[in-house]
Parts: structure tokens; C-alpha cells; sequence
């Protein structure tokens, strides 16, 4: 009998035009090197496509099938195997996989195969997995079945499913390099592993070494980057520049390039490029020991490196689109708040559904011409550039009316008048504007403030005498949204020393298939809580109030009155090595000016330093320290004018400070968070000081 090609050569060879497949220059990439990685596999694997399950397979796996073969590959499985895809362990396995997504591991069991030129059914033991194989819309695309002799193998396989099913939820590069290490140090058991892309002409790399203490704070942080020089001797460089594989079996691969010990002591390495359209990366994997790359751990490495780099390239798009829609967004709002001396001031924006999309939520204050502060929230309807593009003409409408005449009424009336032309020079009545707007005297602390459709305020009143604050929402007379050519009036409320009043957007407090009522409830029990009036603090509590998630924009302003006129000093760091060190001169001399106990100052002092060490290292930009300290607590923000705008770790070297920057912060503050800014972003935190610390005279001063 002539010898049967290869199951590999079959498969390259046939039209798969008119199967559930397609012609092979369409499959998609992840079934493509799921197909790939089973060829190349000495391991008995094999894929079932789609609802009829299209079988494709390896020599290993017609092995097993016998005389089955080759008539069995690319046709439907149930079909091919006639009564012995009803048997238990085979065609009721794949289909439960196929049908909940969830993988199946079998033990070493007894299996039913076919072999023999007669094929007869003969039996053998191996240890099976099955899992799903997603395509590139993270969509269930068929089955992928492991036949091994031992766990580990199958297991390592099987992971293949979970790394796409992974790496189809990874947004950003963040994410998608947290997936990669995590993969290859629980799948293959690694030393050394780096996922690197490129970066204007040269790398960016980030790494896992074995004996790294990993916690929470890990995962929830961005991973640390650094630069990798454009050094051909580095094996991370030669594969990407090359988009050739290398494994090194036992030697010094990063002798030459090496930057710390770990390095060095690397024996064996894996070096696979990631190569996409507009991405050019590597991922490399090590141990300390001579290791044999077998074939199958190879083609595993390469399907595992072709489903990343596609993640990667998806990220960077992704990451693209985001920053241009968050950019756009931040644009279009208050850069900076005014600052008045006896009342604070802050504000807060969070994008909602994915964040890649400017939204209609905006807020603003600003000072009027005879010294009176305008305050307002609004809300356009829509997650689109027009919703920002009404969102600003609104905005700039509304300081232009309230400049010429302040009154609630009037500037409402107009801004009325405005969206109602917009409507109908777009020939679309369905622009919804809502806006709570209001004047604030800081003569007596005043607000006049009058509401079109929006959600009232939020009014938190200090406790007296020892008593506990409490927080009620403001009674605005309600009027109609913007456009629909209402009527409005005001209403009137006082802040008291210590008192804060709180702006939100309905994204604060509306969730799915939960009554309005009971987000507004907790929003205000939040405000009630709250550990000081601090309007930062309650900006920040605000936009996590009510659980659960949110595909709304989610705006907050609010504005305190202080029990007394705060110290402040501010510092602007340059971007040098020094400059941590001199933040901790600067602020220990200014905080020991202003008695604060040696204990507040310290655990400030520890703080600061990591959050501006954090923002010279990763912002790679100047920082600006601000410092602010009034009757109840000690206020410290840190701002960059990087283009990450999230927190990151501070982080001195390999092997320290894993997540020490937000340890830090959570345990010896009272309160802390992170504020988006229109360039990069502003980390803070605020410490309860004894009452005996308070200033009793104002003063301020600046480097």
C-alpha cells in the first residue's frame, strides 16, 4: 500500500472555498495559527471548525484514527466518525465546550480510537483537554482537542485558549503585556521573560523574572517600562529586526547586552518577533538551565507570539483612538479652576462606554466681573463628536451671558434660545441639554442657582459641636432641559464654614435596572461619610458611589468652604535624578514651619516622594508639588504632564517597590485618587491633621 502524504500536506493542499472555512487567505488569524500550531505539533491534536465541527487534524492524531484516515479530514466530525462521535468522551465533550466556552480536562482515562487496516476499535489510554479557540472578535470559533500522555503538556496546550480568550479583552499595551507575562510564567514555568515593542527607533520592554513578589496592587497598576537601546546583539532586537525565531539551548545569550544579574544568569532563551502591519516587537523566555526547545514548545511559542502581536497591534490602535477622543474631550474643559481664599474649588471627568469616545459632559467655573464665582454642570446627550461639539458651544455661550448678565434666568433663557437654533439649523429636534447652573457670593456663601432638567446638588454641612456631618440634596426649583423654551427659577442655599456642595452628572448616579432614587441615596450617604469636606476627596468618592458599571459619562464639581484660610506652597520639579530629594528639603522645611507633627510630616514627606518619583520616571515630564494645609487636613497633589494619565508605581530598581507607590498612599493616608487633567494627570492625597496643627493665620508662597 503507497504511503498516505502527510495530514499537513493535505490540508496546505485543499480548497476549502466552499466549507464553513473558506479559502485559506481569509481564514481568520487566530484559527490560522491554531491550525498551524496543531501541524507542527508531534502531539495528537486536532480542530473542529464551526457548528458541524470540520475536522482537522495532525499525523499524530490520524495515528489514532486508522483507517479513518484521510477521508475523515475536512469533513464534519460527526460524519466522519459515524457511531463513535456519540461515544462518551468525544463528540458530547466537544460539543458542551463548544456550547459554554468553558474547557474540559479529562484524566487519564481509556479511550476508544480506531486503528489497524480494518478498523477496529481498540483501546488506549490518554489524558485529552478541550478548548475553545476565539477569533479575532473574541467570538467561540470551534473546538481545539489534545490527545497527551502527560498533564503538563496538555495543560500547556490547552492554555493556548485561554491566552486568546485573554488577550481579546486586553484594551490597551498595559494590558495586553500583563497578559503576556502572566501566560508565559504559569504555562511554561519560566526564569526570564520580556515583552518588547517598538518606540520612536528604539524599544520599550517590560519583564518578569522568577522570585518576584507579585500582589494586587500589580495587576491593577500599569507594568513598569523601560527603553531598550536598538543593540543587534540583543536577541529581543535580532528578532524583531529580523522577524527570525532564535533558541538558544545552553549558553550566555544576554551575556553582551545584560543589565543586571538575572540576566546574566540566563542559560537558555526563546526569542520569537511579534510582526504586524504597524508593530514590531519581541517576546523572549528563559531559564537558568539548560533547556531543550522541543518542536512542539516551538510551534507553541510561535502561535502564542502571532495571537500577541496581533493583541498589541489592536492596543496601540485602540490606545491611538483613546487619546485622541480623551485629548478632544479635556480640550473643551477648564484647564485650571479659579482659586479664592476661602473657598476650594475642584473637579472631575471620567469618559464613559469604552473610553474611546468624547461625551457630552461638561463643567466650569469661573469668576465674574464684580467677584462673585459661576459655577455650572451640564449634560449633552450622546457619546459622538457632535455631543462634544455642543457640549463647547454651550460651555462657551454660557460664560460669554453669564459675563453680561449673571442671573440664573437669564443665562438659562439664552442658552435655551441657543440649543433650540442648533436644533433647527441641524434639522434635528432631538438635542437634550440638561444644566444646573449657580452663582456663588463669598461674602456670605450664598448660591443662587436654577436647574433645566438636571439633577440637584448635593449639599454636605459640617457637623457642629462634635456632632456628624450630614448631606441632603439641594431643593432646585426644577425646570425644563435646554431647547424646549421653558421658564426658570431659582433657589437659594448658604454654605457655612466647612459646608460643600456637590454638581454631578446623571452618569454619577443612574445604573441599569436600578431605580434613580437608590443612586441618588447613595450618593448622598457617600457624601455624608466622607472623612472631610474636601472637595477633591468628594469628587472622587462621588464617581464610585453607586455600584456597578456605567456606560455614561460621569462629570462632578464641587466647591467648600473653608472653616479658615489655608497655607499653600507649591514646587515645580525638574525632570532630573535630584529632584525626588529635593521635594523631601523642600516640603520638610515648609511642614515644619506650619508645626505639623513629626509623624503627619514623615508619612507626607514618604508619599510625596514616591508620587513625584513615579511621575519623573514614567511622565518623563517636570512635576508640580502642591502642598495645602487648613483647619482639618493636609492636602498633597503631584502633577505630570505626561500622556499616561494614570497612576503608576514608583520604581528604583528591579527588585523593589513592587506596588510600594499605592501601598504607600492607602496606608498612611485618608483619602486618595487620581484626576485626569487636559495633558497628563495629577495624583493626591490628603492626611486628617490633630486640631492643636491647624494654621491660625492664612498665608501662602510658592518656588
Amino acid at each position: 500500500m503507497p504511503e498516505l502524504p502527510s495530514a499537513s500536506r493535505l490540508v496546505h493542499e485543499a480548497d476549502w472555498s466552499s466549507t464553513a472555512l473558506g479559502a485559506r487567505d481569509g481564514w481568520d488569524p487566530a484559527v490560522a495559527a491554531t491550525i498551524e500550531l496543531i501541524l507542527g505539533s508531534p502531539m495528537p491534536m486536532a480542530y473542529s471548525h464551526g457548528d458541524d465541527f470540520l475536522l482537522i487534524y495532525n499525523d499524530a492524531y490520524a495515528d489514532l484514527i486508522g483507517s479513518l484516515h484521510p477521508s475523515a479530514l475536512g469533513r464534519p466530525a460527526a460524519e466522519a466518525f459515524g457511531d463513535l462521535w456519540r461515544a462518551p468522551g468525544l463528540g458530547g465533550a466537544v460539543q458542551d465546550v463548544y456550547r459554554t466556552g468553558q474547557p474540559f480536562l479529562e484524566a487519564e482515562t481509556q479511550l476508544t480510537v480506531v486503528r489497524g487496516p480494518a478498523g477496529r476499535p481498540e483501546q488506549a489510554f490518554f489524558t485529552r483537554g478541550h478548548s475553545v479557540v476565539l477569533d479575532r472578535r473574541g467570538e467561540i470559533a470551534g473546538v481545539l482537542t489534545v490527545a497527551a500522555e502527560t498533564t503538563q503538556v496538555t495543560r500547556r496546550l490547552q492554555s493556548l485558549g485561554d491566552l486568546t480568550a485573554r488577550l481579546a479583552g486586553a484594551l490597551t499595551v498595559d494590558d495586553v503585556a500583563r497578559v503576556v507575562l502572566g501566560y508565559a510564567s504559569a504555562s511554561f514555568d519560566v526564569d526570564h521573560c520580556v515583552f518588547a515593542v517598538d518606540d520612536g527607533g528604539a524599544y520599550r520592554y517590560v519583564r518578569r523574572i522568577r522570585g518576584e513578589m507579585l500582589d494586587e496592587a500589580d495587576e491593577r497598576l500599569p507594568p513598569v517600562w523601560k527603553r531598550a537601546a536598538n543593540d543587534p546583539r540583543a536577541p529581543l532586537v535580532a528578532a524583531a529586526t529580523s522577524g527570525t525565531p532564535s533558541f538558544v539551548t545552553d549558553g550566555e545569550p544576554l551575556r553582551e547586552v545584560a543589565t543586571d544579574r538575572h540576566e546574566q544568569r540566563v542559560r537558555s532563551l526563546a526569542s520569537l518577533p511579534l510582526r504586524t502591519a504597524s508593530l514590531t516587537g519581541a517576546l523572549t523566555v528563559g531559564y537558568r538551565h539548560a533547556h531543550t526547545w522541543l518542536p512542539a514548545e516551538r510551534a507553541l511559542l510561535h502561535a502564542a507570539a502571532q495571537l500577541v502581536g496581533q493583541a498589541a497591534e489592536r492596543a496601540r490602535r485602540f490606545e491611538a483612538q483613546h487619546g485622541t477622543a480623551q485629548l478632544l474631550q479635556r480640550s473643551m474643559l477648564p484647564e485650571h479652576l479659579p482659586e479664592l481664599d476661602t473657598f476650594r474649588i475642584a473637579a472631575r471627568y471620567d469618559v464613559g462606554v469604552d473610553g474611546n469616545a468624547a461625551g457630552g459632559d461638561f463643567y466650569d467655573a469661573f469668576t465674574l466681573l464684580d467677584g462673585r464665582l459661576a459655577m455650572v454642570l451640564g449634560d449633552v446627550a450622546g457619546h459622538d463628536v457632535r455631543a462634544a461639539a455642543v457640549m463647547g458651544q454651550v460651555r462657551a455661550a454660557l460664560r460669554a451671558m453669564a459675563l453680561t448678565d449673571p442671573a440664573p434666568p437669564s443665562v438659562l433663557a439664552g442658552l435655551d434660545r441657543l440649543v433650540g437654533s442648533l436644533g433647527a439649523e441641524s434639522r434635528n429636534e432631538e438635542i437634550f441639554v440638561t444644566v444646573v447652573y449657580g452663582v456663588l457670593d463669598p461674602a456670605d456663601g450664598t448660591i443662587t442657582m436654577s436647574s433645566a432638567g438636571h439633577p440637584p446638588p448635593v449639599l454636605r454641612r459640617a457637623g457642629v459641636a462634635g456632632e456628624a456631618p450630614t448631606a441632603e440634596l439641594v431643593k432646585v426649583p426644577p425646570g425644563a432641559p435646554l431647547g424646549l423654551g421653558g421658564r426658570w427659577q431659582t433657589g437659594q442655599v448658604r454654605l457655612e464654614p466647612g459646608d460643600t456642595i456637590l454638581m454631578f452628572s446623571d452618569g454619577v448616579v443612574e445604573r441599569r435596572g436600578r431605580a434613580l432614587n437608590d443612586g441618588l441615596d447613595a450618593l448622598v450617604a457617600v457624601t455624608a461619610s466622607a472623612a472631610s469636606g474636601d472637595p477633591r476627596n468628594l469628587c472622587a468618592l462621588a464617581t464610585t458611589a453607586v455600584p456597578g458599571a456605567t456606560d455614561d459619562d460621569v462629570a462632578v464639581l464641587a466647591v467648600e468652604r473653608a472653616v479658615a484660610m489655608s497655607r499653600s506652597a507649591t514646587m515645580l520639579v525638574p525632570a532630573e535624578p535630584t529632584g525626588p530629594s529635593r521635594v523631601r528639603q523642600w516640603m520638610t522645611t515648609r511642614l515644619r514651619e506650619w508645626s505639623l507633627p513629626e509623624a503627619v510630616i514623615g508619612a507626607a514627606i514618604l508619599c510625596t516622594s514616591e508620587l513625584t518619583t513615579n511621575a519623573l520616571l514614567h511622565a518623563g515630564t517636570p512635576a508640580q508639588v502642591h502642598i495645602d494645609l487648613n483647619a482639618e487636613r493636609l492636602l498633597v497633589s503631584v502633577a505630570d504632564t505626561g500622556t499616561r494619565g494614570t497612576v503608576i508605581r514608583a520604581h528604583t530598581d528591579t527588585m523593589s517597590s513592587r506596588g510600594r507607590g499605592l501601598g504607600l498612599i492607602e496606608e498612611l493616608s485618608d483619602s486618595w485618587g487620581t484626576d485626569p487633567s487636559v495633558r497628563g494627570s495629577t495624583v493626591w492625597f490628603e492626611m486628617l491633621v490633630p486640631p492643636r496643627s491647624a494654621p491660625t493665620a492664612g498665608d501662602s508662597s510658592a518656588d
